[in-house]
């Protein structure tokens, strides 16, 4: 592996000679203004006081609303595959999505690396907590003004549990007066969307934006009935002073979507296949004929819920951000959010991938009828999300000191605070199923309850959880300009005091306080940056980076070893090197980074009931271009990673050198859009090389390539007709396998839905 790291950074260099030498003829006053890549554009995430990207020491990316709807998104983490480097597994829905960056493992789920934000904040403090990850709580509509994605660097200190990078949704603020309103209607596949927005001054210093949706129908998967329905309004009101700017927000989210969870699948001589009448892109085994779910509550009373409610999300966030400019250059700004959190998570699992036999319908229109053919275990996962709710803060104090010949120094000081509850009631059920992905029905057991097994996986998984962790974070970073070099360094110092119980039910039908699990510890780590960018030319800097970063462990290490603060609790940590180059000329414009990353973790992963310890090396390359042509836009991306298991806990070396579980070494996209007069049409292109399923390499998961599409067609001066198609091409992506090989997750079918929109 030395010998291919070294030939890849010496191709990378010869390209910076190259790109070098094209730089030199170009005259040092030309400054492009339609580079594809927008280098001079100034972004706020990961830096203490704003930055443009040429300037930046960062691998940084930005998204503006209509390139996101060119992916034609299902989801918020669907957005983020158009992101190089960024690995976002968005098989799950709208929710429940694994994301990642440049070789930091997915090993078991959500984004325990990268923190997802909404406007310099968390969306919750733990990427991956169990059941509820940030992205749940995230949706796309028109009041997104543009997405900022770091990769590594600065992310270690410049937010918390954010070592692998920072993913910011940032709202549209009223600066440009305007509005429109869409309706959305599936063309194979049943939704139902409305859309508006609409942003405009109040009075001579005070501006105001709304936003929102709502949708019915569905969705993509088949269900047999309305599983879609809810939606989010969203505003801000924002008040310029002669020093600064006072804004408050407000959002409300109360939707309900189904999720996507691993299906029945077969595997023969380490390759998947499909099991017939089960099709992994559009089966989700909601369906009419379901009983109503009996769980046990925290009380020890019953609860009844419906199967077919899937991923039920509930969000209300008020915010306060602020600006000030105070005496002597000084500028004070703040950051505020208090958000309250709850909602459901209800999806059906495949406990294996079936047996044929002969069986008695226990539902539906053929209830007490034979059923000759394949039956599975379908584990239903009913999580309450009973709080999730947190308050977040930033401060920050920074000033500029001109020191001589010119140099610039800003220094940075800032604390954040956090709090995030965590309450979670857990409960899976076993019940007996019809193996097919048409409105499938339960079949007879020996329950009184029809369909009902009992509790899955020998009774292990009915839990309830009542947490708190507190963060202090204080964090410094010193920058100095001086001609073409910039230089910065940062360090913070994360707290976290983690309090509360977890408790697992006596046979998941009793809670004992007495087998309650006190939680009560504290724990705290320094982490680092520094980096530097020199421009050789006004189209040409380079850039390196040192980063040390944490990510505390929340609620995926209850019930292993004592959280009483009587024995040391693990942390994971992330190590990463990195260094590049940034080029533009005209319209062209490229972002090249080389990078490694080595990261210690541990895990428990629920389906498996197994905990791990794991160490990690991950090399690579990390390529970003774009080509901005007036009529003809190319935008695209590859990163290559080598990654390997370094370390495990004992017991289980024998995967040591081993590629991580679906960790690819080559992923893809590319995004060439073309306007001809009123019309605009473009694809895009997302791939991934295949990868092995488990860390021991007995599966394989096959390369896969989805393709997107889009067509708008200007109808007059304000009416758009929009077309675009979600997975144009009905590929099967399988994103994450079951360590057996009884199931699998593959990505969703094709999905083709027409917009009119009306702006005003």
């Amino acid at each position: 592996m030395k010998f291919q790291t070294t030939r890849m950074a010496a191709a990378v260099s010869i390209a910076v000679l190259h790109i070098g030498a094209a730089a030199q003829q170009t005259p040092s006053t030309e400054v492009p203004a339609t580079d594809g890549l927008n280098m001079e554009r100034v972004v706020v995430t990961g830096t203490s006081g704003g930055s443009s990207k040429m300037k930046s020491s960062v691998s940084v990316s930005t998204l503006e609303l209509d390139a996101v709807l060119k992916t034609a998104p299902t989801s918020a983490a669907d957005v983020l595959r158009a992101i190089p480097g960024v690995r976002s597994e968005s098989s799950g829905g709208e929710g429940n999505a694994n994301i990642s960056v440049r070789g930091v493992p997915v090993s078991a789920g959500g984004a325990r690396y990268v923190q997802i934000q909404e406007d310099g904040l968390p969306v919750l403090q733990s990427g991956d907590f169990n059941f509820i990850t940030p992205d749940s709580y995230v949706k796309i509509d028109g009041g997104l003004d543009h997405l900022e994605v770091v990769r590594g660097g600065s992310a270690s200190t410049l937010a918390s549990n954010a070592p692998g990078g920072i993913i910011n949704f940032i709202s549209k603020t009223g600066v440009e007066k305007g509005g429109s309103v869409g309706l959305t209607k599936g063309l194979d596949y049943d939704t139902t969307r409305v859309d508006f927005d609409y942003g405009a001054p109040l009075l001579d210093k005070t501006r105001f934006f709304v936003g929102g949706f709502y949708r019915y129908g569905e969705g993509i998967r088949k269900t047999g009935m309305n599983t879609e329905k809810g939606g989010q309004i969203r505003a801000n009101v924002t008040h310029e002073l002669d020093n600064g700017f006072i804004r408050l927000s407000f959002k409300h989210v109360n939707d309900k979507t189904p999720t996507g969870m691993p299906v029945p699948v077969q595997v023969n001589n380490k390759v998947l296949s499909e099991i017939p009448g089960i099709d992994p892109r559009e089966v989700s085994f909601y369906s009419p004929h379901w009983v109503r779910d009996v769980t046990l509550a925290k009380d020890n009373g019953k609860v009844a819920s419906d199967v077919n409610d899937g991923l039920a999300v509930k969000s209300t966030a008020i915010g306060l951000e602020a600006r000030f400019t105070l005496g002597d250059a000084w500028t004070l700004s703040e950051n505020l959010r208090w958000s309250d959190n709850t909602g459901r998570f209800i999806g059906v699992f495949a406990g294996n991938n079936g047996n044929i036999g002969e069986y008695t319908f226990a539902t539906g229109p053929n209830a007490g009828k034979a059923y000759s053919g394949r039956a599975f275990s379908a584990v239903v996962f009913n999580t309450s999300i009973d709080d999730a709710g947190a308050v977040f803060n930033d401060t920050r104090l920074s000033k500029t000191f001109t020191l001589d010949q010119g140099t610039k120094l800003t220094a940075t000081g800032g604390l954040y605070l956090s709090v995030q509850n965590l309450g979670l009631t857990w409960n899976f059920n076993e019940y007996l199923m019809q193996a097919s992905g048409d409105q499938p029905a339960l079949l007879r057991t020996a329950s009184a309850t029809p369909g009902l097994v009992g509790p899955a996986f020998g009774a292990c998984c009915s839990r309830a959880v009542d947490m708190q962790y507190k963060l202090t974070s204080p964090y410094v970073n010193l920058g100095v300009e001086r001609g073409a070099l910039n230089v910065d360094a940062s360090l913070r110092r994360d707290m976290q005091s983690a309090s509360g119980s977890a408790n697992i039910a006596t046979g998941a039908t009793y809670y004992d306080p007495a087998t309650a699990q006190r939680v009560d510890y504290d724990v705290s780590r320094t982490s680092y940056s520094v980096g530097g960018n020199y421009k050789l030319g006004t189209g040409l800097a380079v850039f390196a980076r040192a980063s040390d970063g944490v990510a505390f462990n929340a609620d995926r290490i209850l019930f292993g070893a004592p959280l009483d603060g009587s024995a040391p609790v693990s942390i994971n940590t992330v190590k990463q090197l990195e260094g590049g180059v940034k080029w533009r000329k005209g319209g062209i414009s490229t972002f090249a980074t080389v990078f490694q990353a080595k990261t210690r973790e541990s895990n428990y992963e629920a389906t498996t009931q197994r905990s791990t310890a794991n160490s990690y090396d991950a090399k690579g390359v990390e390529l970003e271009a774009a080509y901005n042509g007036g009529a003809l836009r190319v935008a695209g991306g590859l990163t290559w990673t080598h990654a390997r298991i370094t370390a495990t806990a004992p017991g289980a070396e024998a995967v040591i050198g081993n590629t991580p579980r679906r960790q690819a070494k080559v992923v893809y996209q590319l995004t060439p859009s073309y306007v001809i007069g009123d019309a605009s049409f473009g694809v895009s292109v997302i791939g991934t090389g295949k990868s092995w399923a488990d860390d021991a390499h007995t599966i394989i998961m096959p390369a896969y390539a989805v393709v997107h599409g889009f067509f708008n067609y200007q109808l007059g001066e304000r009416t758009q007709l929009a077309l675009s198609a979600n997975n144009l091409f009905n590929k099967i992506g399988y994103t994450e396998v079951e360590g057996d090989g009884h199931a699998a997750r593959s990505i969703s079918g094709r999905a083709i839905k027409a917009t009119i929109k009306y702006a005003f």
